[in-house]
C-alpha cells in the first residue's frame, strides 16, 4: 500500500523519496509515473506488433530507434527502482524486477553485440526478438491488490480484470511464439495479425482448418497455448465466483476514500490507510 503523500515527505532522503514515487500511485507525481510507464508498455507492445507487418526500411529503421528510446526510460526506470529499494537482493529476486529485466534484454542485446564486434545472423536476431512478447506481463504491476488500477477498482472487479488479462495475455504471447515458429515455413502466417487469428481458433476449439502449423515448433506452441487456456482461464473464472460469494462478509466503506471492499478483520483501508470504525458503523450487505 502506498503511504500517505504528505507524511514525513520533508524528512525523506533521495534514495526513499525515489522508491515512494515509484511505488506510488495516489500523488499526482506517482500517478504520472505510472500512466507513463503504461503507456510505454502499449507503445512498446504495439512495436513488437507492427514491425510483423512490411514496411519500407525508412519506417523500420524508425520504428527501431522509438523501441530503442522507450526500452532506454525502462533501463532508467529499473535502475531507479533498483536504487531506491530497501533490500536490493531481493529487488533483483522480485517477479516484477524479473519482468522487467527479461523486457529490456532483447532490445539491449541486439544494441550490445556490435559494440563488441559481434553481428548476428537473422536467426539469432528472431530468437532475440521472441523475448519481446514476454514485455506483456510488465502490466500485472497495476493490477495487483497493493495497486488495484490506481485504487479505482474494487477487489471483486480485480479478479475480473486479471480474467481479461490472462485472455489477452495467453492470445497475445501465444500469437507471438506462433508467428516465430511458423512464418518463416508457412505460407499462411505472413503477420501477427494471421498468427493471433489462429491462435483465437485454436484455443476456442472451432479449428476452421485454413491455418495449420507446418512445424513442429508451430505444433507444440499450439498445444501449449490450448493447455493454457484450459487451464489459466477456469482458475480466474473461479475466483471471481469465490470473491462474489464471500464478499458479503468483506464489505467495509471507508469513511476517508470510500472503498467499499475490506477483509472482515481489517482495522484500516487497504487504499488509503485510513483507520476503519467499528463494523456497526459501515454499511454492510444482507448476511
Amino acid at each position: 500500500m502506498s503511504e500517505k503523500p504528505d507524511r514525513c515527505a520533508g524528512t525523506r532522503s533521495l534514495r526513499e523519496t525515489i522508491q515512494f514515487y515509484m511505488i506510488d500511485f495516489q500523488t499526482p507525481l506517482g500517478r504520472a509515473i505510472d500512466i507513463a510507464i503504461i503507456a510505454l508498455n502499449i507503445m512498446v507492445v504495439g512495436l513488437f506488433v507492427v514491425e510483423t507487418y512490411p514496411m519500407p526500411s525508412r519506417v523500420s529503421l524508425m520504428l527501431w530507434r522509438l523501441e530503442v528510446a522507450i526500452i532506454f526510460i525502462f533501463v532508467i526506470e529499473y535502475l531507479l527502482r533498483f536504487y531506491g529499494a530497501p533490500d536490493r537482493w531481493s529487488y533483483i529476486k522480485d517477479t516484477y524486477s524479473i519482468i522487467d529485466l527479461i523486457a529490456i534484454m532483447p532490445t539491449l542485446i541486439l544494441l550490445v553485440l556490435p559494440i563488441f564486434g559481434v553481428y548476428a545472423d537473422l536467426r539469432f536476431i528472431q530468437t532475440i526478438r521472441i523475448m519481446a512478447v514476454f514485455r506483456i506481463f510488465r502490466f500485472l504491476r497495476f493490477i495487483a491488490e497493493d495497486h488495484l488500477l490506481f485504487g479505482i477498482i474494487s477487489l471483486r472487479m480485480l479478479n475480473v480484470a486479471r480474467l481479461v488479462f490472462t485472455v489477452i495475455t495467453i492470445f497475445f504471447i501465444s500469437s507471438g511464439l506462433f508467428y516465430f515458429a511458423e512464418n518463416p515455413v508457412n505460407p499462411d502466417v505472413n503477420n501477427f495479425g494471421d498468427a493471433f487469428y489462429f491462435t483465437v481458433v485454436a484455443v476456442s476449439t472451432v479449428g476452421f482448418g485454413d491455418i495449420v502449423p507446418a512445424s513442429g515448433a508451430g505444433r507444440l506452441v499450439t498445444l501449449m497455448m490450448i493447455i493454457s487456456g484450459i487451464i489459466l482461464i477456469p482458475i480466474q473464472v473461479s475466483r471471481i465466483f469465490r470473491e462474489w460469494i464471500s464478499a458479503p462478509r468483506k464489505r467495509r466503506i471507508c469513511t476517508g476514500c470510500g472503498q467499499e471492499w475490506h477483509e472482515e478483520d481489517a482495522r484500516y483501508c487497504r487504499i488509503c490507510g485510513s483507520p476503519l470504525e467499528e463494523a456497526a458503523d459501515f454499511q454492510e450487505t444482507a448476511q
